[in-house]
């Protein structure tokens, strides 16, 4: 029989059980897909209602999917922007297995720093191209080069049983860096991992 002091001292010893009612998950999606099938009917969209400016709430980081439009509504959407990013053709597919356009942005006293996510894409300098504007707007172009139906490889024809990948053809991204640079002052590396690297002085 335990006495009621080790009981208690065993107990001291013990994690309190964790409340999952207390707790916050954080998780990304494991696939998002925009809504791409018939305008909805005009009952199913809510009417305007008058902005209150108290009731204003300053939400995280957010992914918004729009309908088609022309570049220029696309680029006004993108520079409106303090830390978007945008993608365009099949890297905003939403397919599942790694995601293109994930991009990590950094800043130290005199420049600006990115990784941007770029699995199956091609390195040639023919269709790959990042270029930069004085303001801060970053935009890669470029074409994947996976999710074929047919894969050609060592004299070996393969018809895929599944693809994850994302879709083989072109895409842009684009997206603001914190402030103005010296774009003459950028270095790049695309590296064989799929991550473009890139630093560039503030301007």
């Amino acid at each position: 029989m335990t006495s009621p002091a080790r009981a208690e001292d065993t107990r001291k010893n013990e994690a309190e059980p964790l409340s999952l009612r207390n707790q916050i998950l954080d998780v990304a999606p494991i696939n998002s897909m925009p809504y791409i099938g018939p305008p909805l009917p005009h009952s199913y969209i809510p009417s305007p209602q008058a902005e209150d400016p108290e009731a204003v709430v300053n939400v995280g980081p957010a992914m918004v999917y729009c309908p088609l439009t022309t570049r220029q509504e696309w680029d006004n959407i993108v520079s409106s922007t303090k830390s978007g990013v945008a993608l365009t053709g099949t890297a905003a597919m939403g397919k599942v297995g790694p995601v293109i356009g994930r991009v990590d942005i950094g800043e130290d006293d005199n420049s600006y720093f990115f990784r941007v996510s770029l699995p199956g894409v091609a390195r040639d300098q023919n269709s790959f191209s990042c270029d930069m504007d004085p303001d801060g707007k970053v935009k890669i172009i470029g074409v994947t080069t996976t999710g074929e139906n047919i894969v050609c490889k060592n004299s070996q024809v393969f018809r895929m049983q599944s693809k994850n990948l994302c879709p083989p053809g072109h895409f842009s991204i684009t997206f603001q860096l914190p402030g103005p640079v010296n774009s003459l002052q950028f270095s790049g590396a695309f590296g064989a991992d799929g991550i473009l690297e890139g630093s560039v002085a503030k301007g």
